[in-house]
This record gives structure tokens, sequence and C-alpha cells, in this order.
């Protein structure tokens, strides 16, 4: 086992513990290995460099997919769960979605905008 898929999956465990199964149980039979080549190389080796920390990474990440726009739905809301696992609040989500409009558009920051509003929705039933 790669030291940066180990990287991966102690991140991982931070952030989500099943995302490993849950990328597996999705794809694993279209794509044998997309699970284990994920964690490795997108958390391994990209999520646990030094440099920056995970709650400033995740909220580029959320900045990223947001400015991308309407497509990055699903991929957006898991990682703002991850930005929440990470450490940052409601409102620094927020901010980085809505700092968006100024480079993705208004639609782009909207749709960040209900993504996030779907998590914390969410959140508060599980919280409840």
């Amino acid at each position: 086992m790669s030291t940066a898929l180990e990287r991966g999956r102690e991140l991982t465990k931070r952030l989500n513990p099943d995302l490993e199964q849950i990328l597996d149980d999705r794809y694993g039979a279209l794509l044998p290995d997309f699970a284990e080549s994920l964690i490795e190389w997108a958390y391994g080796r990209h999520y646990a460099r030094p440099g920056l920390d995970l709650k400033t990474r995740q909220l580029c990440t959320i900045a990223a997919l947001t400015a991308l726009g309407g497509q990055t739905g699903p991929q957006l809301k898991i990682n703002i769960e991850h930005t929440l696992a990470a450490g940052a609040s409601r409102t620094e989500i927020v901010e980085a979605i809505w700092q968006m409009a100024v480079y993705g558009g208004l639609p782009a920051a909207i749709n960040g905008l209900n993504a996030a509003m779907d998590v914390f929705a969410e959140d508060d039933r599980s919280a409840a």
C-alpha cells in the first residue's frame, strides 16, 4: 500500500469515514479500484499536502466547485460536508460561495448557496 493511500485514508477518516466504501459501492462494478485511486490521488497526494491547512483546502474546493457551476452540485454538497468536518463555520462556507459570484457569476453562486442550504438543513435534521 502506498504512503499516499495511507495518508488519504487517514484524512478521509476525519472528513467522511465511509467515503471509500460509498465510492466503491457506487462505482466499483463499473470501474474497479476507482475508490482507492480517488482516495490516494485526491486526498493522499493533494489534500494531505503541507502548506495549507485542511479547512483552507476545503474552502478552496468549495470555491472552485461553485465557480464551475451547477453541474458540480453533488460534489459541492459532499465537499460542504467535508468542510464542516474540517472545522469551517457555516458563515465561512457561505462567504466562500458568495465570493464566487464575482468569478463564476450569480447563477453559479446561487446554485452554491442552494447546495449549502440543503447540506445545512440535512445537518440540522440529523442533529435534532
